[in-house]
């Protein structure tokens, strides 16, 4: 008996008698013919109430029934909410109802009897049998410790039976935890939806079918509950449409139930499958004495998932789970979803989970299983057929999104460094519609230009030029002098091209410039890095000579290309913008001077143009035939000797270049005005205007005295006033400011003298006592010698060894070093 009393029901007019029972911390209270179960301190500790056919007079506890006495006969109920009638039995004149270890016993006025229990593994087959999986599930928990495999036996065979139970019931989600409970293969859960197509396993054997239950209705697989999608259709599946709907609902509760139960499983799956892959990689390193523990595999050398051959348990499980989780999410309508677990690790199986999509039109998703299983050829060649469907303006019904080049650009990003050759196949069809993003995806995957520039030669060449046209926009120096040959190359062959077909139409203009000919242009002058030889060989020889012209520029053939834009394209300004060019890189390798002669070149082509006219013929028929292989600078030598009947020196002007000129080996050193040369060139026209406005414009480059050697003798003093005023100038300012620079260090030097003739006129008195520093002896009459700080005596012969001494210690120190 209780020593505390704790009031639980309200009073009322009903008498009864109460007895409290304490058993393990509880006891059941009770008023009229309701009981509830209450700890030491009064509180509830269970919900829900025991409610006794009439007032009980006596309780009792064996667990797990309450056994209460009535009137005229005796009821067992279970604990276990709702506390249901488990037995009835009928005794009259009860008297007494005690408990003794494990048997209840009943004293009637002349009789006892004894209630036993019967053994919990015969109630939990009676209650599996009847239906009461959940009273069994619990009766399985007081199943001693010793019987723990026996109680682990039966509680998967009743969650095994209460799943399919449930399942036939329409409580799906329910019944999936209790499969889950079970540990049943998922094989077996997936044999209830025929309609998930799963991979074979020679691993994992066929799952059997339920001994007890096998033949109940609510197993078979055309009645499992599943719509169409799942089943095979039948006569009756379009009876109507409300049995569609429901159908289709069912159907989807099955599904989503399956999803959650998959979920639950994968993580334990995929993380023995992946176990055993490391072991695998493991042996496949250590060797073949490593064996992976419940593993059967052949040993192959294996490069990628998609090659690693299936053949443990825990990886086929894992690929038959994954194949059935990506199924279950479409059919749910998670195509997001489903994305999105292809994108991580995951065993689906190839060729189903293909065809499956492939059937759904779910093609973003069939991309994803390509490049999750290594399989770029595949995915790219389905993406370029999507984007070219996309781009037409009949899209096709099951082309859901659009599919765009920029896709394919994204997608061979990762693929640059692993397969530069697939990224080149499959990056043509976007480079011309998306020129940028091409070439910046060949620039940051590091691939090789000149692979990428090869590979677009032999299999698009339309779209070299524009490749190469885009690297040299994005970045010069990524040009190599082979790419600059290819570019340069590529637009000679256009105007080519071009020139051909006007010529034979005899409607060829030199002034005519197409767009390839401006790009030709730009990229002679542009670039430096290609080979002009080559480039010469092909020009024509009478057509083209702006491009002639910079080619020879390349080539140091200065005195050529300016006679072409003088005498073949008549356009003085071009000479003279080449001359400025020539000077202005002059200037920056510190060779001003030297590169100065340019304008004495372009002047004695203006003083001589028949001359000039003819050694250009000539060394243009010389150049076609065959090209020398040594080129000689032009303007870099010294001036020969003058001919014809000058003999009075010209003064040079001063501040002018002190640098004679004269042609590289081919150029004559004759003066345009002397009158042996214009007899000989047959009176040629002096283009005096030309010479006249290239002095003027261009004074202050060009050595003035060798300039007025150059002229004619006839030229006017007053035609030369634009030259030689400003010339003149300039050398008078010159000269004034070497004149001042000239008294200054006069000055200076008489200062040095002056600090020199102070210094000697120091006074040293040697007296008797003066002592030499280094021996300490009297210098007397001996030869003796001062240092520097006109303080210190030593005699002559002590400073000389010492000197000596020096010297040798340097000697032997380098020695030593």
């Amino acid at each position: 008996m209780l020593n505390t009393t704790s009031t639980c029901f309200p009073s009322s007019c009903l008498e009864s008698s109460m007895i409290l029972l304490q058993l393990a911390r509880k006891m059941p209270p009770y008023k009229d013919n309701i009981g509830i179960l209450v700890n030491q301190n009064g509180k509830l500790i269970q919900e829900g109430r025991i409610c006794w056919s009439e007032a009980p007079a006596a309780v009792i506890i064996q667990k797990p029934y309450a056994i209460g006495l009535l009137g005229r006969h005796v009821e067992i109920r279970s604990l276990r909410v709702p506390y249901p009638l488990i037995q009835t039995v009928v005794l009259r004149n009860v008297r007494h109802l005690l408990r003794s270890n494990n048997t209840v016993i009943v004293a009637l006025d002349n009789s006892v009897f004894g209630f036993f229990p019967v053994p919990l593994g015969a109630q939990i087959v009676q209650l599996t049998a009847s239906g009461n999986f959940e009273e069994a599930l619990a009766l399985c928990k007081l199943l001693p410790p010793e019987d723990s495999s026996l109680r682990s036996s039966k509680e998967q065979s009743i969650h095994m039976r209460y799943a399919h139970f449930l399942f036939e019931n329409g409580s799906y989600e329910e019944a999936m935890e209790h499969f889950l409970a079970s540990q049943v293969e998922i094989t077996y859960v997936l044999a209830l939806y025929p309609s998930i197509i799963v991979p074979k396993s020679s691993c994992i054997p066929e799952p059997q079918k339920f001994a007890d239950v096998a033949d109940a209705p609510y197993l078979s697989r055309g009645s499992s509950g599943l719509s169409d999608d799942l089943d095979s259709p039948s006569s009756d599946v379009f009876e109507s449409d409300e049995m569609d709907i429901e159908s289709e609902k069912m159907s989807h509760n099955t599904l989503m139930a399956l999803i959650k139960y998959l979920q639950k499983k994968r993580y334990s799956v995929i993380e023995k499958a992946t176990t055993e892959g490391t072991e695998e990689v493991v042996s496949d390193a250590v060797g073949d004495n490593f064996i992976s523990y419940g593993t059967d595999r052949s040993k192959k050398p294996t490069k990628g998932r998609i090659h690693i051959p299936i053949t443990s348990i825990a990886r086929d499980m894992a690929a038959i789970l994954d194949t059935a989780l990506l199924q279950a999410l479409f059919l749910t309508g998670q195509s997001s979803a489903a994305t999105n677990f292809l994108k991580v690790l995951n065993y689906c199986d190839v060729k189903i989970c293909d065809a499956f999509l492939q059937e759904r039109s779910q093609f973003a998703c069939q991309i994803e299983l390509y490049r999750c299983n290594s399989m770029h050829h595949e995915a790219l060649k389905l993406l370029h057929q999507l984007v070219e469907e996309s781009k037409s303006e009949q899209t096709p019904v099951e082309l859901l999104t659009k599919f765009k080049p920029d896709m394919i650009i994204e997608y061979l990003k990762p693929l640059c460094a692993t397969d530069p050759m697939l990224v080149l196949e499959f990056s043509l069809p976007v480079l011309e519609s998306c020129p940028m993003q091409t070439i910046e995806l060949f620039l940051s995957g590091n691939i090789p230009a000149d692979l990428v520039n090869s590979y677009l030669k032999q299999h698009a060449p339309d779209m070299q030029a524009t490749y190469l046209e885009l690297m040299l926009a994005m970045n010069e120096n990524s040009i190599s002098g082979n790419l600059q040959n290819e570019m340069v190359q590529i637009y000679l062959s256009e105007v080519l091209d071009f020139h051909a077909e006007h010529n034979s139409q005899q409607k060829w203009d030199e002034k005519t410039c197409p767009p390839p000919r401006k790009k030709l242009l730009s990229a002679l002058e542009g670039m430096s890095g290609y080979t002009p030889e080559v480039l010469l060989k092909r020009l024509p020889p009478d057509a083209l000579y702006e491009e002639r012209a910079i080619l020879l520029g390349k080539l140091n053939k200065h005195e050529l290309a300016l006679s072409i834009y003088v005498h073949k394209l008549h356009v003085p300004e071009l000479a003279l913008s080449y001359c400025d060019r020539v000077y202005d890189s002059g200037l920056q390798q510190h060779s001003a001077k030297s590169y100065g002669n340019i304008y004495l070149t372009l002047l004695q082509i203006y003083l001589n143009p028949r001359k000039t006219t003819k050694k250009f013929e000539k060394k243009i028929t010389n150049l076609v035939s065959a090209q020398s292989p040594r080129i000689p600078k032009v303007g870099l030598g010294t001036t020969g000797k003058v001919k014809g009947g000058r003999s009075k020196k010209i003064a040079e002007i001063g501040g002018a270049e002190d640098t004679r000129f004269s042609l590289s080996g081919t150029d004559s050193g004759k003066s345009d005005g002397d009158t042996e040369d214009a007899a000989e060139e047959g009176g040629s026209t002096i283009m005096l205007d030309q010479v006249l406005d290239l002095l003027s414009r261009r004074w202050d480059r060009i050595h003035g005295a060798q300039a007025l050697k150059l002229l004619p003798r006839d030229t006017k003093l007053q035609n030369l006033l634009p030259f030689l005023g400003p010339l003149l100038r300039k050398s008078s300012e010159a000269y004034r400011n070497f004149s001042v620079i000239k008294s200054l260090r006069e000055c200076e030097n008489l200062q040095v003298k002056d600090e020199l003739y102070n210094q000697r006129k120091a006074v040293l008195k040697i007296t008797s006592d003066s002592m030499c520093s280094l021996c300490n002896k009297r210098i007397g009459t001996s030869v003796f010698a001062v240092y520097p700080n006109g303080k210190t005596i030593v005699h002559f012969v002590c400073f000389r060894d010492s000197q000596n001494m020096k010297a040798v210690g340097r000697g032997s120190q380098l020695r030593k070093r």
